[in-house]
């Protein structure tokens, strides 16, 4: 007898109806208790407070998912352009916590747990940092996805669903120790999988073409080693306006679990081989690519992300409008964030041409007015270049259509600047060559219709130096989108005491407006007020303290000056340079230059990627100089350096509540933007910093009185390169010598001879494209002016409530307005108004 789910007379939407789920505490104790009991068979005599997060996630998450389906009916309803956010990396963490109070349920929840004799700080604790990116660039793509939400934009972000973040980092006799981040290893509560929306990709294989009916080429992509990407889906809630939009995360899983017969016959290892070599795309976080099969790896990623993020927008527009494509330019844009998922240009012309018989023409116009192309990086060495041999041989159908459109890109060229090879050289997405190269980033120019940087100077950088022919071709291409943060996360969530002074002081509209902190300027002059925001400060800094004491066992004075740098480890982010100012002043202290001293703790923290050999070393100097200061008893709590191992998003939410001054000392030219200077910032943090990346615009904003500036300027840099002399500058600097005495003689390293003589080497170098050495004078004069501020400490408070006061330019709603505004040109959907 055949099953059936509903009756003829039964309409669906009297079965899917649900009475709304209440969101009091009553509400909430009732689905916990339900959730604990019923779903995860736990009781009284569980311990571990990982089974009551999960329990109240649950609970949360069901809100959520009537919302969801609400947004995604009226999307669907609406038939309004959509636009989609392509991104290798989404680094959420925690979701809880960010879920509460977007729903506005935090109040709510914090008074069902305490009936239940639970504290919600250690359920949140209990959520494991969500492995899915790196550093600025997936933390930047998080805070653009709960802005889209906010913002109420019709926005999907689609990424990878990787098994191991990129790595677990921890500190042995100094150095960087990577484990394995297995964060899925006790499953993911907030995600849902979409197994009805799998998507087949290809790879290997050969091509072969014909002629149509109509006369027109035709390619087929035959005997391909394929691997199915399972769809794993996240809400993303808007801040309390019902807008519960979509993070779409692929997994690739092997189209056959196994071969049964080669399994009947014994040999079990190769029966499961295709089954491991494809979930071996999505297994970790960014391959090393230092090797050929890491490049692979990495290409065949970014292929999975684009190939199937591409079906799955075609596959809806099908579905809604058949073979169709004239508006489809007009309801869809997909924004490329950087240039890993570039290869989407010639993916979408793929899908146009062989899928979907569209004529060249066609399929061009489509692709060319739909991608938008994100730039992160000046470093060119960061820019995707894969060799041609690499993309015949794992993806041959695309490396023909790169082909084909390199051809009618080099007739522009050569039509707009005839004879002018040496230029065609330049822009050909083709890098000639013994090893022939495709520039991934020259393909995403080419095929977008908008290229934009993401500070002023960034951008601006990018149009005079690194894009310029490009610019010189397209100029009304090229804009700049300045990155931001989002105040949810980074203010009002972690910072919730702060908060709450805020919106006591000016109201709450700051939380979706950020530039309504303005008004917290006249507040500065307020003595009661500035008295309230130092005791703030001081409470963060001691639950900092409190925090590193748990890892680290380390006394701290909570009235030292807390000087914070966590970033990527990177020598142009110059680790190295915070290092050669603590060593200054170490050695201040150890020859009695301790007037009117300024205690300090300068804190550092940061992943190395596991192949880069000097970043390793900067963390293994950073804690030898740590080790020397902090056991040494003269120093006292004179002087404190901490490296914080494993540095992630919620760690990053307990330090910047706690930050007295950030630095942001990367080379001049050499930072595209940042947005750990914003986030400090926004709770209150200096900036010591140079005229790099969106220090700028911070500088601006907050005052130059209020900004401690230092170091040569992009320019400077760049006429330094022809006669940069470090050794001339070290001798004409006696307490730089002295410093360089210390690395030199061993004192950091006395049972390690030799271990830091590579760094050593790099700073005096004529070629060191970091200009260290040049930097250290200014950077010590302007840490003096810091001290000279710290010592006042009403006037420091002062500081801090202005700088605070000046960041709205740098919230994520802003920036993503200027997205939607100037490239998306997105409908914002009322999804509540609209059921």
């Amino acid at each position: 007898m055949p099953h059936r789910v509903f009756r003829k007379s039964t309409p669906k939407s009297d079965i899917t109806k649900l009475p709304k789920l209440g969101l009091d505490k009553k509400h909430f104790i009732a689905d916990f208790k339900h959730y604990y009991s019923h779903r995860l068979g736990r009781d009284e005599h569980c311990r571990s407070p990982h089974y009551a997060y999960e329990a109240l996630s649950l609970a949360i998450s069901d809100r959520l998912v009537e919302r969801w389906k609400n947004t995604y009916n009226t999307y669907k309803d609406l038939d309004c352009k959509r636009a989609y956010y392509l991104s290798m990396e989404f680094l959420i963490g925690r979701s809880l916590s960010n879920a509460m109070l977007n729903l506005g349920v935090d109040n709510a929840v914090k008074a069902a747990l305490y009936d239940l004799g639970l504290e919600a700080e250690e359920l949140v604790d209990s959520e494991v940092d969500a492995g899915l990116g790196n550093g600025g660039l997936g933390r930047l793509a998080a805070c653009f996805i709960d802005s889209c939400a906010t913002l109420q934009l019709p926005v999907t972000g689609y990424g990878l669903r990787y098994e191991y973040g990129m790595f677990t980092q921890q500190i042995v006799n100094g150095e960087q120790v990577e484990l394995p981040d297995h964060w899925l290893r006790m499953g993911n509560i907030w995600e849902i999988e979409r197994p009805e929306y799998m998507a087949r990709v290809k790879f290997g294989g050969r091509t072969q073409s014909h002629i149509d009916e109509k006369g027109n080429k035709r390619t087929t992509w035959l005997d391909t080693h394929d691997v199915l990407a399972m769809p794993y889906d996240t809400p993303v809630p808007g801040y309390k306006n019902g807008t519960v939009n979509t993070l779409r995360l692929w997994k690739a899983i092997a189209t056959e679990e196994f071969n049964l017969q080669e399994f009947n016959e014994g040999d079990y290892a190769e029966a499961v081989a295709q089954k491991n070599t494809a979930e071996n795309i999505t297994m970790v976080l960014y391959p090393n690519d230092a090797n050929e099969n890491g490049k692979a790896l990495r290409l065949q990623q970014q292929y999975l992300l684009a190939s199937a993020s591409l079906q799955d927008v075609i596959a809806n527009w099908v579905g809604r409008h058949g073979n169709n494509f004239t508006h489809f330019a007009e309801k869809n844009c997909f924004q490329l964030n950087d240039t890993h998922p570039s290869i989407a240009v010639a993916e979408l012309m793929r899908l146009l041409l062989d899928l979907h018989g569209l004529a060249w023409k066609d399929a061009w116009a489509i692709t060319c007015k739909t991608m938008a192309y994100t730039n992160h990086t000046l470093l060119p060495e960061a820019l995707e270049r894969w060799s041609v041999s690499l993309m015949e041989n794992l993806l041959p159908r695309l490396m023909e259509i790169i082909f084909d459109i390199n051809a009618h890109f080099m007739a522009e060229v050569s039509a707009r600047w005839p004879g002018d090879n040496d230029r065609m050289a330049r822009m050909s997405i083709i890098e000639e060559g013994r090893d022939k190269k495709v520039r991934m980033a020259y393909l995403a120019i080419v095929g977008s219709f908008s290229v934009n940087g993401v500070a002023e100077l960034h951008s601006k950088l990018l149009q005079e130096g690194l894009f310029r022919d490009f610019y010189e071709l397209w100029p009304y291409k090229f804009n700049n989108k300045t990155n931001g943060v989002t105040p949810r996360r980074w203010l009002a969530a972690c910072n919730p005491d702060l908060a709450e002074l805020i919106t006591a002081t000016i109201g709450d509209e700051w939380i979706t407006n950020l530039s309504a902190l303005a008004k917290l300027r006249p507040f500065a002059e307020d003595a009661t007020f500035r008295k309230k925001w130092a005791e703030l400060k001081r409470a963060n800094k001691q639950r900092l303290v409190n925090y590193k004491k748990d890892e680290h066992d380390i006394e701290i004075n909570v009235d030292a000056l807390f000087d914070v740098q966590v970033k990527r480890i990177h020598e142009y982010k110059r680790q190295i340079l915070n290092v050669l100012h603590v060593i200054y002043l170490y050695d201040c202290i150890k020859r009695g230059e301790t007037k009117n001293w300024v205690p300090r703790c300068v804190l550092i923290g940061g992943k190395a990627a596991p192949g880069y050999a000097m970043a390793k070393k900067s963390i293994k100097l950073i804690n030898n100089v740590a080790n020397v200061i902090n056991n040494d008893p003269a120093i006292g709590d004179k002087l404190r350096l901490v490296f914080m191992p494993n540095y992630r998003v919620s760690a990053m939410e307990k330090i910047c509540p706690g930050a007295d001054l950030s630095e942001q000392i990367s080379t001049a030219g050499k930072e595209a933007s940042g947005t750990g200077n914003m986030k400090f910032m926004m709770n209150g943090a200096l900036t010591i910093g140079t005229l790099d990346g969106a220090n700028i615009e911070i500088r601006e904003e907050a005052g130059e009185e209020n900004f401690f500036l230092f170091g040569l300027t992009e320019s400077e840099v760049e006429a330094m390169h022809q006669h940069y002399n470090p050794q001339a500058i070290i001798n004409q600097d006696s307490e730089l010598q002295n410093v360089m005495r210390l690395l030199e003689c061993g004192h950091f390293n006395q049972f390690e001879p030799g271990i830091f003589d590579d760094i050593i080497a790099a700073l005096k170098s004529p070629h060191d494209p970091w200009m260290t050495i040049a930097d250290f004078r200014s950077y010590i004069e302007a840490q003096k002016r810091v001290e000279q501020a710290y010592r006042d400490q009403d006037r420091w408070t002062k500081m801090s409530i202005l700088n605070t006061a000046a960041s709205g330019k740098f919230s994520t709603d802003r920036t993503i307005s200027e997205y939607n505004q100037e490239i998306w040109k997105l409908t914002p959907v009322n999804v509540e108004k609209n059921q």
